[in-house]
C-alpha cells in the first residue's frame, strides 16, 4: 500500500477503479477522515460490499446501507447484521470476522488504511482506492507548494513555475526541461547519494510523504475554525441565569473547553514541528535525512487520522444540528452533553498518545 497518490494521472478511468460489482467510489468517500466503503475490501456479502462504514458523532462505527438527500442515512450497530441478510449466513460469519478488526480503527482516511489494514491483516482489493481522489489533490496543491518549493528551488533555482496539480510538480522534476535543472537534479541525487536513475523513486516518495501531511493540515484548518466558533456558541449558554447557577453545568462546559483546547494546540504543534523538520532535512540533505523525516511523519498518520476523524464528525453533527447557530441555552447544554463529552477522553487519549512529533 505504498502507491503514491501525487503518481496517479487525474482524470483518468484508471484513477477511479471499480469495485466487482461495477461500483465506483465517490469522491466523498474516498477522500472522508470518517468513511469506508466496504466494496474497497474482500466482503463476500453481496448486500454488504455497497454499505460503508462510517463514524458518528459518538465515535461509534456503524454500517451506513443507504444515504441520500431524501432519505437521509440508514444506519445499523454492526451487532445487528445477522438479520439482515440471513440468505448469506456463511459468507456474513466471515465478513463480521474483518468488520470486527474494522471497527477498532479510530480513522478511516487512506493513509491510516494503508498502515491499519496492513496491521490487521486485511488486503485492499486494488491498491488504487487508497489514493486521493483528483478532486482532493488539485485541491492540496496550495499546501504542496510549501513543501516543494525548497526542491524546486534546488533544480530550477529562482525560476517561476506554473503548477496547477500536485503531479505536475513530480513531473516537472522527473523530467527537468533545461540543461541547467539537470545539472542541478544530478547535483541532488549526488547529495541524495542515489543514482540519477533513482530519483523519479525519490521523486515519488517526497511527494506521497507531504502529499499526506498536506491532506492532514487541510483537515485540520478546516477543523480548527469551527472547534472555535463551536466553543464559543456552547460558554455563550454560561450567560443564562439558569445556566450559570448550575455548577454541574458550568464544570462540564469548561471541561469540554479544557479539552477541546488542550487537544487542538496539542496537534497543531505537532503540525509545526514536522515543518520543522522537513525544513531541517533541505538545510542537510541526505537520504538518511529524508527517511528520518518521512519516519517521523508516517508514525504519526494513525495518531493524527484519529484525532481529526473525531474532531470533525462532532463538528459536522454541530453545523448540521445548528446550521444558523441559535438554540437556547439548555439545548445548547443538553447537546454538549449528549454529542460533544460522549468520545472526547477518547480523542484526548489518541492525541496523547502520540507523543512529540
Amino acid at each position: 500500500m505504498t502507491d503514491s497518490d501525487a503518481s496517479a494521472t487525474p482524470g483518468t478511468a484508471e484513477d477511479r477503479p471499480e469495485d466487482r460489482d461495477g461500483l465506483v467510489f465517490d469522491d466523498e468517500s474516498r477522500d472522508a477522515l470518517h468513511i469506508l466503503p466496504l466494496g474497497m475490501l474482500p466482503i463476500a456479502t453481496p448486500g454488504l460490499r455497497r454499505a460503508k462504514l462510517i463514524k458518528n458523532a459518538r465515535l461509534e462505527t456503524v454500517v451506513e446501507l443507504f444515504h441520500d438527500r431524501q432519505s437521509g442515512s440508514g444506519q445499523v450497530s454492526t451487532d445487528h447484521l445477522g438479520s439482515l441478510f440471513p440468505t448469506h449466513k456463511k459468507e456474513l460469519r466471515t465478513d463480521l470476522v474483518q468488520v470486527g478488526k474494522l471497527v477498532r480503527l479510530n480513522s478511516f482516511d487512506i493513509y491510516t488504511l494503508r498502515k491499519e489494514l496492513r496491521r490487521i491483516g486485511i488486503p485492499v482489493n486494488d491498491e488504487r482506492h487508497l489514493r486521493l481522489s483528483e478532486s482532493k489533490r488539485s485541491e492540496l496543491t496550495g499546501y504542496m507548494k510549501h513543501f516543494t518549493r525548497p526542491l524546486l528551488q534546488q533544480v530550477y533555482g529562482g525560476e517561476e513555475r506554473s503548477i496547477d496539480d500536485v503531479s505536475d510538480i513530480l513531473k516537472m522534476l522527473a523530467n527537468p526541461d533545461r540543461d541547467e535543472a539537470l545539472r542541478n537534479l544530478r547535483m541532488l541525487s549526488d547529495k541524495l547519494k542515489v543514482g540519477l536513475q533513482d530519483i523519479p523513486d525519490f521523486l515519488e516518495e517526497y511527494g506521497d510523504t507531504f502529499l499526506s501531511l498536506a491532506y492532514f493540515r487541510s483537515c485540520l484548518d478546516g477543523i480548527v475554525p469551527d472547534v472555535q466558533r463551536f466553543m464559543k456558541w456552547a460558554l455563550d449558554a454560561a450567560d443564562s441565569e439558569l445556566i450559570s447557577r448550575d455548577r454541574q453545568m458550568m464544570k462540564m462546559l469548561s471541561e469540554v473547553q479544557s479539552k477541546l483546547t488542550g487537544i487542538t494546540t496539542s496537534i497543531t504543534g505537532r503540525f509545526e514541528a514536522f515543518d520543522r523538520r522537513s525544513k531541517d532535512f533541505w538545510t542537510d540533505i541526505s537520504a538518511d535525512s529524508f527517511r528520518t523525516v518521512r519516519h517521523q511523519i508516517e508514525s504519526h498518520h494513525v495518531t493524527i487520522g484519529g484525532v481529526l476523524c473525531g474532531l470533525a464528525v462532532k463538528m459536522a453533527l454541530w453545523r448540521d444540528r445548528f446550521p444558523h447557530g441559535g438554540g437556547g441555552p439548555q439545548k445548547r447544554v443538553e447537546f454538549v452533553r449528549s454529542e460533544i463529552l460522549p468520545g472526547l477522553d477518547h480523542i484526548n487519549a489518541i492525541e496523547r498518545s502520540a507523543g512529540a512529533a
